[in-house]
């Protein structure tokens, strides 16, 4: 049965998320994000328009950005047609909005939420799927950060049915996952796509929940941890930490693929990226350290709102605001061997 795909109301809710979404930012951080719209004429290959908005060196953000896109082409990319084979030789239609936040204090987690709808056209009947979600990826892992995340996440899922935040958080795993690390990109959060399970309406109705929650997800995550104090030890761990979100941004990401092949821009593209990265060779965390605790418990999967009341704000203890807790004492930075990070 043909169903109406409204692509004009699902554009007019991506902008005004965007708008509500970096307005939510901005008065968190106090710095304005720059505002950098883009156009691309009906004679490119990939035409539309879009609105990056990103901000670097801020108060609080190190580096984010909050993009909406909508573009047309008449070839569907490769990564596309390897999945969906009967779409070769179709255009298509893609709208969405994709965030990247890196926060500067090592406390408080990078954060990255996408919602969009593809539409593949040019056949008998047009073809449609959204897709999107939210995930954590916190540097020194707190249980409280990860159950809010996650209750919100199901919360937002749930008036659609109960079993799609198991799903969506199973897919999410299975999806920010680095092989060739054997190690999560984070503690996970809900993923999906290629999604028309419910009608065009329906579908759309949870895709805004999805967008709408994700404010209420994170805000209170980093308003609780934004006074932490940290040092050189932290910092150092961070941006060595950075270097999986690159990797994984890099070399498995679908839609950093996907925006590559299909000749999208390149500077909207690679937002996502942290403004400082390392590598160090081997390295390992001494046993029984916070940064040995993330790798140990908090990146292997599990089911984070087991046991747990229906929803808990994160919380501070006295020792996490304590500058004197030896936990956030400066010490050697990471290098080849176990070097000496104290817990």
């Amino acid at each position: 049965m043909n169903q109406h795909i409204d692509t004009e109301a699902v554009k007019t809710y991506f902008l005004d998320l965007q708008h509500r979404i970096v307005s939510a930012l901005e008065a968190f951080d106090g710095k304005a994000f720059m505002v950098d719209p883009w156009h691309r004429p009906p004679t490119d290959p990939l035409c539309g328009h879009g609105r990056s908005c990103v901000i670097e060196e801020g108060n609080f953000f190190e580096r984010g950005g909050v993009n909406f896109s909508h573009v047309q082409g008449d070839t569907l990319p490769r990564a596309i047609v390897d999945q969906r084979p009967a779409l070769k030789g179709c255009g298509f239609e893609a709208m969405g909005v994709s965030l990247v936040l890196h926060p500067r204090n090592p406390y408080c987690p990078t954060v990255h939420m996408n919602v969009r709808l593809f539409v593949a056209t040019g056949g008998a009947t047009p073809v449609y799927w959204f897709g999107g979600g939210m995930d954590l990826t916190p540097v020194y892992g707190n249980e409280n950060d990860v159950h809010h995340f996650h209750a919100t996440c199901r919360d937002a899922l749930e008036p659609f049915g109960d079993d799609l935040y198991p799903s969506f958080k199973t897919w999410c795993d299975d999806y920010f996952y680095l092989p060739h690390r054997n190690e999560a990109r984070g503690v996970g959060g809900i993923f999906f796509d290629d999604f028309n399970e419910f009608g065009f309406q329906a579908d759309f109705a949870m895709t805004r929940n999805v967008g709408n929650a994700f404010l209420d997800a994170y805000l209170p995550v980093i308003t609780v941890r934004q006074h932490m104090p940290y040092g050189e030890r932290e910092r150092d761990f961070q941006q060595f930490r950075r270097g999986r979100y690159v990797e994984f941004n890099l070399l498995i990401d679908r839609g950093t693929l996907f925006g590559l092949q299909s000749r999208g821009r390149t500077e909207s593209i690679l937002m996502s990226m942290p403004p400082v990265a390392k590598w160090r060779y081997d390295w390992r965390p001494e046993a029984n350290s916070e940064e040995a605790r993330l790798t140990e418990y908090f990146l292997p999967r599990r089911d984070w709102l087991a046991g747990k009341p229906a929803s808990a704000a994160p919380t501070q203890s006295r020792s996490e605001l304590d500058p004197g807790n030896p936990g956030l004492s400066h010490a050697a930075a990471p290098g080849h061997s176990t070097a000496a990070l104290p817990s």
